[in-house]
């Protein structure tokens, strides 16, 4: 209410001084048509019409008949015709405009949204792909849990106590749980559905979030992890989820290049600072980037999986490109593929 109020009032105010300043200069027809412009600009199609109604008013009281020397009636009457299909001219294109910028922000949140729900259907398979490891992943943990509480009755069943041995058998479970509520609450943070939320994250603790989660899938196909990771590196404001699903994207992609070759498998992650740019970057030893193609590995649907969706990289490429950074692929040596994406690194200085 207050703001439909101001909006009028606000038309009404430009007349105001469109009158003032037109009287002392007899330009009522620029002052006038600013007047309207800026009403149809800022206050839409109702102040708009109200500042033509106005200025067509003032127009005709004050400044119609004042011509010299005196200008014939039908020479007035065109000249007030000619002021009011102005006015009414540029409130119709304000309006247009205001129309077309509503329109073009609706489709710009429909696509984010479009997007982000893509980019969830897509997380939600690749752990769907992943669930017999992560299953596996949970259960170590649980199962080491069990035998500390085992021993820990053990210890206290004896004839005579063992209160310290029980005591470490306890602490080990409550080590154990708890590593097993860590892993379920990263793969539930995942899943969740949500806007994207920026804060500030350290890559490096998402890194080895990521090598958790995915270990016991490197262990299925004999693939050992290194890792490289900068201890300069500040926190970044970026999506914690977003940034996961990038890296678990990538560390899939270096997993599926490896798990049918001969020799060395690893999967090598390395993070640096160069100057005002955070690098990260995942290589395998596989098969590396598919000849001939390798300009189109990050276009929608282009897959060389037998079930891939060929939408994983699309979807990492484009969270990357909207935290302001570049995801690029090239060869590794001696053998494979090394994928590397930067994000800007501000730093905000706190008063």
């Amino acid at each position: 209410m207050h703001s439909k109020l101001q909006r009028y009032g606000l038309a009404t105010i430009c007349c105001g001084v469109a009158l003032v300043v037109a009287w002392p200069i007899d330009a009522p027809a620029s002052c006038f048509l600013l007047a309207v412009t800026v009403s149809g600009l800022f206050g839409g199609l109702g102040p708009g019409l109200l500042s033509v109604g106005l200025s067509a008013l003032a127009f005709n009281r004050f400044f119609l008949h004042r011509t010299v020397p005196p200008a014939v009636e039908p020479a007035v009457i065109l000249r007030f015709v000619v002021f009011l299909g102005a006015t009414l001219l540029i409130t119709g294109l304000m309006e247009m405009k205001r129309r077309v910028e509503q329109s073009r922000n609706h489709a710009e949140e429909a696509l984010r949204q479009a997007r982000s729900d893509l980019a969830r259907v897509s997380r939600v398979t690749t752990m769907g792909e992943l669930t017999a490891s992560l299953a596996h992943e949970v259960n170590q943990p649980i199962a080491a849990a069990v035998t500390d509480a085992n021993t820990c009755l053990r210890w206290l069943n004896r004839d005579q106590p063992d209160m310290e041995e029980a005591r470490e058998a306890a602490s080990r479970v409550v080590k154990d749980a708890t590593r097993a509520a860590e892993i379920i609450s990263r793969v539930r943070m995942l899943f969740k559905k949500g806007a994207p939320q920026r804060e500030l994250v350290d890559i490096n603790e998402i890194i080895r979030e990521m090598i958790t989660l995915m270990r016991s899938e490197m262990t299925r196909h004999s693939i050992s992890v290194r890792t490289d990771l900068g201890e300069d590196i500040p926190p970044i404001m970026a999506d914690r989820v977003q940034l996961q699903q990038v890296l678990m994207n990538l560390m899939i992609n270096g997993i599926d290049a490896m798990k049918d070759v001969d020799g060395n498998r690893q999967l090598a992650i390395k993070s640096q600072r160069e100057n005002e740019q955070l690098t990260v970057s995942v290589s395998d030893t596989g098969v590396g980037l598919p000849p001939q193609h390798s300009d189109q590995i990050f276009n929608a649907f282009f897959t060389t999986k037998a079930h891939g969706t060929g939408m994983g990289l699309r979807i990492s490429r484009s969270i990357v490109e909207s935290h302001e950074g570049r995801l690029w692929a090239g060869d590794n040596s001696p053998r494979g593929a090394r994928f590397a994406f930067t994000l800007p690194v501000k730093i905000e200085h706190h008063v």
